[in-house]
């Protein structure tokens, strides 16, 4: 098993920042790619941004292309999503994922795992 822990959410401004952070503990060998989803109030829950075993290949939703940037810290066992120029519709549950293959984690086949989710509330 592997668990997610995440943290970094909060209010912030339109145009604001936040950063969140993601730990993976347990089985790590088990896991290669790490990535955020997302789910608003009344919506679906969303891809958000992934990034591959070693940071080479990264995907973001068009929604968050140019404002996100994932990255990772395998040290740590830590990924990151450093979210700029925020606005009120990014405003919802974050949840950390983790998936043996990329690709799958992508498309969103699964994860294998999640996290607990963290909130992120936008608004003036």
């Amino acid at each position: 098993q592997v668990q997610l822990v995440e943290s970094g959410g909060g209010l912030a401004q339109p145009g604001g920042s936040l950063r969140l952070s993601c730990t993976a503990s347990g089985r790590i060998a088990s896991v290669n790619a790490m990535g955020w989803y997302r789910q608003a109030p009344g919506k679906q829950r969303e891809g958000v941004s992934c990034i591959s075993s070693r940071g080479a290949s990264t995907y973001y939703a068009d929604s968050v292309k140019g404002r996100f940037t994932i990255s990772r810290d395998n040290a740590e066992n830590t990924v990151y999503l450093q979210m700029n120029s925020l606005k009120p519709e990014d405003t919802a549950v974050y949840y950390c994922a983790a998936d043996r293959d990329y690709r799958a984690l992508v498309a969103g086949r699964g994860p294998d795992y999640w996290g607990q989710g963290t909130q992120v509330t936008v608004s003036s």
